[in-house]
């Protein structure tokens, strides 16, 4: 059946813009970390993409390792691009990174010129894309110098391969010299993607904290893993089901799970139905919430298993105040539980 955009798509959803940038992110994104591989059917992926887009969801977000196996996202999503979206495109946001290990031999991962460009030739014939419109150094590396790994990014601009450049996973210090480099190349540092949830604060800690660097350079951010890999949600309130990210240890494992952080989880589950939201959307509502000093997050980036998921993730826009006793509550439960594989060390 042909697939037709909703005519209302864009009256419900937020935008907000990517720091200080001509570009606008809808404030939830859709990441095709799981769930469009080849481990997933694709009528299945195509519902979830189609009804994403029609509640106005049009940034999608993908890596060059994204499956299983590796590429098959940025494969299945350049079929459902084909199939339903390309009359769209220049309505839509996509974005790909490169820098974990996508194939053997010394330029198979990190941050040289050589894998990173060819990283994204091989990204863009598997969507069958000219460009996208991000393109992200996925990790720092310890061993190339800054200046090669942004040099990179800065031609991947130039080229028209990708419209902006972007970081993940760096840390405050990293990103205002990746910054630097970039501004004195040309190129602008565009966005930031950590890891940050209410049980993953480290983007909050150090002087400047990102976010505070991230201003500095009028960069955005766009947070990954809101829910800490499943944690933020009513999965494991009473236990670890078995058909659960932890017990196959994808990405979250059983110790992960400990007697404290499920205090802190039905601490914070106790505060959400008080807001009449499921946990999951207060995780959410959380990281897009109005602060002092403007919203940090632009825009949060989640998944999807199904459209009903999809649909209950995105009912978090309903409600994004917070009064000051909500917000100290929450703050009791809502501390750093050191579960992220991510945060790099300067």
């Amino acid at each position: 059946m042909t697939y037709s955009a909703a005519e209302n798509r864009y009256e419900s959803m937020p935008y907000r813009r990517v720091g200080r940038s001509g570009l606008k992110l809808p404030a939830i994104s859709l990441g095709l970390w799981h769930n469009f591989g080849d481990d997933k059917r694709f009528d299945e992926q195509r519902a979830i993409l189609r009804r994403a887009f029609d509640l106005g969801v049009n940034h999608f977000d993908l890596a060059n390792n994204y499956g299983p196996p590796d590429g098959t996202a940025e494969t299945n999503f350049g079929r459902h691009l084909q199939d339903d979206f390309k009359p769209y495109r220049d309505e839509l946001v996509i974005s790909t990174k490169a820098g974990y290990y996508m194939w053997p031999g010394p330029y198979g991962e990190w941050g040289s010129r050589k894998y990173l460009l060819s990283s994204l030739d091989q990204s863009l014939q598997r969507m069958g894309l000219d460009y996208v419109d991000i393109f992200y150094s996925h990790r720092p590396d310890p061993e190339t110098p800054m200046e090669e790994t942004m040099g990179a990014l800065d031609y991947a601009v130039r080229s028209g391969k990708a419209l902006y450049a972007g970081i993940s996973s760096y840390t405050p210090e990293q990103t205002l010299e990746a910054a630097r480099i970039l501004k004195d190349l040309g190129t602008p540092l565009l966005i930031h993607q950590p890891s940050y949830s209410m049980l993953n604060r480290w983007t909050e800690n150090g002087t400047p904290n990102l976010y505070e660097a991230l201003d500095q350079v009028g960069a955005g951010s766009i947070a990954f893993s809101p829910l800490a890999q499943g944690m933020l949600t009513d999965r494991y309130l009473n236990g670890i089901p078995a058909d659960s990210r932890a017990a196959k240890a994808r990405f979250l494992s059983e110790d992960a799970i400990t007697d404290e952080k499920l205090d802190r989880i039905r601490g914070l589950n106790g505060i959400a139905a008080g807001r009449d939201q499921t946990l999951a959307q207060m995780a959410i509502a959380w990281l897009l919430r109005d602060q002092p000093k403007g919203t940090p997050v632009t825009s949060a980036l989640v998944g999807a298993s199904s459209v009903r998921q999809l649909e209950d993730t995105l009912g978090a826009l309903n409600n994004l105040g917070f009064t000051e006793a909500e917000l100290t509550a929450i703050d009791e439960f809502a501390v750093d539980s050191d579960i992220s594989r991510w945060k790099q060390n300067a």
